[in-house]
């Protein structure tokens, strides 16, 4: 058996429904149960998705006060006033300020942007920022993707006699700034038709406002900033990446091109991951250690030298920030570890001085995905006595409704459900500790704290095809509450099966259903080629690619989870040498079976410390994953009883049979009635001293002579005393077959033929039927 990592809910797509959709839009089979598993239910509905274009950009002036303020922006503009854009140093926010400043230049404005340094000034509006803003004589503030959380900054700006615009997408609190106009598409007293806008998403939505028409070239921007933030890749979302991602593959910016450069992609086949995976981590990756302007600076960039040297630096801080995440995430596991052990608690929340604050929410990410737990990183400022960080949160709990319970403790918070930031008093963690873990334990189930993968796309292999996956791309792009496919496929076996890789750590596998095949790639898992056996069922999940070499497409799956609800049988029989196959089975929960004494002795020395256990001997244990065969049983019913007792989900037979007899076979009656005849004219014979000479005369092995004259004896027919058999004058007529030397020979011949020298199939199918049995008889007895 192979156990899948995660728990899997398989949901599986209306038959009709995606029959509907493969007859009237002419759609594969592959694509009509995605949409179908996607929660369409007509094909008109699938058609408008799918022809997604620059009429679902909804009016701008939707949103609350946009008309005031594209008349404050407008004012300023004609009376020379200098506008600073007020950003945020992630990926949305620096692509909010480079559309943004784009749509005001171009209408003639005197404006410049102006970033938060994460160390100095922290998240958000930031007061001694907006000092600096009035002394350098600016008039009016733009935020971009923050600000809806600045009360007291908002106030003091106004103190200072400025006018502030606040564009943000994040939550909402009790009490709005009192901002001169705050654009957010759920503001509360507006009815924008989509809610879901990123950061980005609202700063095109005011340029649009602004020059009187979209900017589509600056839907470029608006992708990477869409993708980079999550949001739900509906509506609106779904055309700014689409249409995005479109223009990307042809850009002409030189930031976007030495972007592709570096990260070794071509620009003609970026897709959505390529902005996720490549694009924001280098354009969050200043903002994450220092200054964010030079991420805007390359968005804008208007001379390749100047973006490719932009695009470099921006490389190297993000291999810096690589290194940074890796070691403040093997501290906190270490921590995990010291203070948890196996008991996780709901909450995980870890703080510790020197943690750079620009990466820990990169770590609560990882401390999430691998507990499945929420998870709060916190970086401690000694001097200021207070803890800075970051937060990621689980399906069932959120975050932002979960912190704000403790708002008393959190004099700066935001966020949404799935993450958030924060900065407390240090005095304050423990506190903070304890309670979310006790919101946690009110709200979080045990189910729920168990990471679970959400399969909705059942295929076979046939479904599969080259031209099938290329033509994927009228569906993308995936994201956020259309997320990407988590495609199954059931009834397989496995062909061939390779550890690849110079350290051998990676799997390659050739799956197959009878009739057609794939390849299978699963990275990091090359330990699973020692559970694996040739011909063995699967069902694997995964993702679908096409693997392109030399000019040859192939379709592979990447495989994410592997499942086998199937006992494995290891066929370890022509290798004689233990220390050749004994690195491949697990020290933990192995029971190794010996069904003779002296099989113990021979095997003792050679296993490396293992216990042996004799068939015997055994004690009654709740499971054991791995049962080792080290010899052949004397009866079949000796399997089937270590089965029912242990349940192994993994059979390894060794079979070690130092004298085999099933070559020798058992003599036939002829042989039997010549031998007796012998013994008949002779009266006695001693075997000792006779039976070589009477065996060359024969033909025999010494053995046949010997194992005929103990079947005789069992049966009466002779007796031996000291090596010398006489004949019995008084015995009658009896079957070959009574006597107990014939039998266990018979029977040791047919273990042999059944374990030792049949084909691996017919071993598998033996050791599966056995199983199947033992099914049945325990079902009969429960019922």
């Amino acid at each position: 058996m192979i156990k899948s990592n995660k728990n899997w809910k398989i949901h599986r797509p209306d038959e009709e429904l995606v029959k509907s959709f493969m007859t009237e839009l002419k759609l594969p089979s592959l694509h009509a149960k995605i949409l179908a598993s996607r929660g369409f239910q007509d094909p008109a509905a699938v058609k408008k998705f799918l022809s997604v274009d620059v009429t679902a950009l909804h009016d701008p002036f939707l949103l609350h006060d946009m008309d005031k303020a594209v008349a404050r922006i407008r004012t300023a503009i004609e009376n020379g006033e200098h506008i600073v854009v007020y950003g945020d140093y992630d990926a949305d926010g620096v692509t909010s300020v480079s559309v943004l400043m784009s749509a005001l230049e171009r209408l003639g404005a005197d404006v410049s942007f102006i970033i938060p340094n994460r160390f100095e000034h922290g998240y958000g509006p930031n007061s001694e920022l907006f000092q600096e803003i009035a002394d350098l004589g600016a008039s009016l503030i733009i935020t971009v993707d923050n600000g809806i959380s600045g009360i007291e900054q908002t106030e003091f700006a106004k103190s200072l006699g400025l006018d502030i615009i606040i564009t943000d997408h994040h939550e909402i609190g009790e009490t709005l700034p009192q901002a001169d106009v705050v654009i957010h598409p759920r503001h509360p007293e507006g009815s924008y038709p989509f809610g879901e806008l990123a950061g980005v998403g609202v700063a095109f939505k005011l340029a649009t406002a602004l020059l009187g028409e979209a900017p589509l070239d600056l839907l470029e921007f608006a992708a990477i900033g869409t993708v980079a933030d999550l949001v739900p890749l509906l509506d609106e979302n779904r055309y700014f990446v689409k249409e995005g991602i479109r223009r990307l593959r042809m850009s002409s910016r030189p930031g976007i091109q030495a972007l592709a450069k570096i990260g070794g992609t071509e620009q003609r086949h970026f897709t959505e991951e390529t902005l996720g995976f490549m694009v924001g981590p280098r354009l969050n990756a200043p903002g994450r250690l220092g200054d964010a302007d030079p991420a805007v600076e390359l968005l804008k960039a208007e001379d390749s030298a100047v973006a490719t040297g932009i695009a470099n630096e921006l490389d190297r801080l993000n291999k810096e920030r690589q290194a940074l995440v890796n070691g403040i995430a093997e501290e906190a596991l270490a921590m995990i570890e010291e203070s948890y052990g196996a008991a996780i608690p709901h909450v995980l929340v870890l703080a510790k001085e020197g943690w750079n604050p620009g990466v820990i929410g990169i770590v609560a990410s990882r401390l999430t995905e691998k507990f499945h737990r929420p998870s709060l990183v916190l970086s401690i400022d000694p001097v200021a006595k207070t803890a800075k960080g970051s937060a990621r949160s689980i399906e069932g709990f959120d975050l932002y409704q979960e912190l704000t319970k403790n708002k008393e403790l959190l004099p700066h918070f935001g966020g949404h459900a799935m993450a958030a930031g924060m900065t407390l008093a240090l005095a304050d963690v423990d506190d903070l500790r304890n309670r979310l873990n006790e919101q946690a334990a009110q709200v979080l189930t045990e189910e729920q704290l168990i990471a679970t993968v959400q399969i909705d796309v059942p295929l076979t292999i046939d479904e599969i095809e080259v031209d099938v996956l290329e033509s994927l791309e009228q569906l993308r792009p995936f994201g956020m509450d259309f997320p990407k496919p988590v495609y199954m496929i059931e009834h397989i076996t496995v062909g061939s099966i390779r550890k690849i890789g110079a350290a051998k750590n990676h799997l390659k596998l050739e799956l197959e259903d009878g009739e057609s095949k794939l390849d299978a790639i699963s990275f990091g898992s090359g330990e699973l080629a020692d559970e694996m056996t040739h011909g063995m069922s699967l069902i694997v999940t995964g993702d679908l690619q096409v693997n392109e070499w030399n000019n040859f497409k192939k379709p592979q799956i990447l495989l994410q989870d592997i499942r086998s609800d199937e006992r494995q049988v290891f066929d370890l029989r022509g290798i004689r040498d233990p220390l050749r196959w004994i690195h491949t089975i697990p020290k933990d929960n192995a029971l190794y079976i010996a069904f003779q004494p002296q099989s113990k002795t021979h095997f003792l020395p050679i296993l490396q410390g293992r216990e042996i256990t004799l068939y015997d001997e055994r004690q009654a244990v709740e499971t054991i994953e791995h049962i080792v065969l080290l010899d052949i049983p004397e009866h079949p019913q000796q399997i089937e009883s270590l089965l029912s007792e242990y349940n192994p989900g993994r059979i390894y037979a060794h079979f070690y049979a130092p004298d085999s007899r099933y070559f020798d076979g058992l003599p036939d009656r002829q042989e039997f009635g010549w031998y007796f005849s012998f013994l008949k004219k002779r009266g006695t014979f001693d075997l000792s001293a006779q039976a070589e000479q009477l065996a060359k005369h024969k033909g025999w092995k010494i053995d046949t002579i010997y194992f005929m004259s103990k079947v005789f004896f069992d049966l009466g027919f002779v007796k031996i005393e000291n090596g010398v058999v006489t004949i019995e004058p008084t015995a009658g007529k009896r079957d070959l077959a009574e006597a107990p030397a014939y039998q266990e020979r018979k029977s040791q011949i047919e273990m042999e033929e059944r374990m030792l020298y049949a084909p691996y199939h017919e071993l598998k199918q033996w050791f599966q039927k056995v199983h199947q049995e033992i099914a049945v008889k325990e079902e009969t007895v429960w019922t």
